[in-house]
């Protein structure tokens, strides 16, 4: 399922201050908030962005806390508020932690905001690896792995067209409850997260889209490669759109310290370097621009969106 605009390289953004792990914050998202992500958001949508996207956890253990900090906004009610002050954008779970709830739980929440935003939700899903989160809302950290398989198939059914949804597994079965409203779209798409071999295998075999987590350029091919052999494999014909990814950007000539592994300089520079990414066999990229506030990430954002995407393809 095509989901992104075909024969050219699509480029979304995992947004700041919903998310403050110290791998990728920026300091000066401790002291931000709403405006900062409605402003945030504004400007990707006008600057071509394909999707925002929003992390998902329910709570984080003490032993964590220092490493990925407390701050993690609720991604459907993130989304949902950022629906409603955006107009053509997606809206990305990057990822969602299914497991954690009922699937009907997690389809009435991702279906309204669907509906909410007529027709623009991408529901990523993943597996989780915070076994403290699974313990306090009782769900089972050690068969995560299983409990998503099924998970995905119950999501299919419950977040389809039809009110009644019907689905009989192992772990969920459900019949005759019925659920309004309906998403806007036909399908919903879902990525799913995360590049350990079931993971890929997940995505090859469930998913319209795969988010890798962090592979570095090296690795992607070999992945990309068993994504597709397992799908052929498993005679998968509809097209599944494969994600990457990039290292930090910063467009133009920063003039401060953003870190050896940051790409940055001239946009022509800048696209040359990501169309990489397209000839791996990527379909879309997100991008992390470094930034020391609100007003020069919005200057990035929008530099990106007319000087740099413009020589991706």
């Amino acid at each position: 399922m095509q989901v992104l605009p075909e024969g050219r390289l699509a480029y979304g953004m995992q947004l700041p201050v919903q998310s403050q792990s110290t791998i990728y914050a920026e300091p000066w998202e401790a002291d931000a908030g709403p405006a900062d992500l409605v402003e945030v958001a504004r400007a990707a949508d006008r600057s071509g962005f394909a999707y925002l996207a929003s992390c998902d956890h329910v709570a984080i253990p003490r032993r964590l806390a220092g490493a990925m900090s407390t701050i993690w906004y609720d991604p459907v009610a993130t989304l949902s508020y950022l629906a409603g002050v955006t107009e053509r954008v997606r809206l990305l779970s990057h990822v969602a932690i299914v497991g954690l709830r009922h699937p009907l739980v997690t389809a009435k929440q991702y279906a309204t905001l669907d509906h909410l935003s007529q027709g623009r939700l991408i529901l990523g899903v993943g597996a989780g690896h915070v076994e403290e989160e699974f313990e306090a809302v009782g769900a089972d950290f050690e068969r995560r792995g299983a409990v998503l398989d099924e998970t995905i198939d119950a999501l299919r059914a419950a977040l389809g067209a039809d009110e009644f949804p019907v689905h009989h597994g192992k772990l969920y079965d459900f019949e005759g409850l019925g659920q309004r409203p309906r998403p806007a779209q036909e399908r919903v798409p879902v990525w799913v997260g995360g590049s350990s071999p079931a993971a890929v295998r997940r995505a090859a075999l469930r998913g319209d889209g795969w988010l890798p987590q962090g592979d570095p350029r090296d690795r992607l091919p070999g992945q990309i490669a068993r994504l597709k052999r397992l799908r052929a494999e498993a005679g998968i014909e509809d097209p599944v759109t494969v994600g990457a990814i990039t290292e930090p950007l910063y467009v133009g000539a920063p003039g401060w310290d953003v870190g050896r592994r940051t790409l940055h300089g001239a946009p022509e520079a800048l696209a040359e370097s990501l169309r990489a990414y397209r000839a791996m066999g990527v379909h879309q990229i997100q991008v992390r621009f470094r930034c020391r506030g609100r007003t020069e990430l919005i200057d990035q954002i929008e530099a990106f969106g007319a000087e740099v995407a413009p020589h991706l393809d």
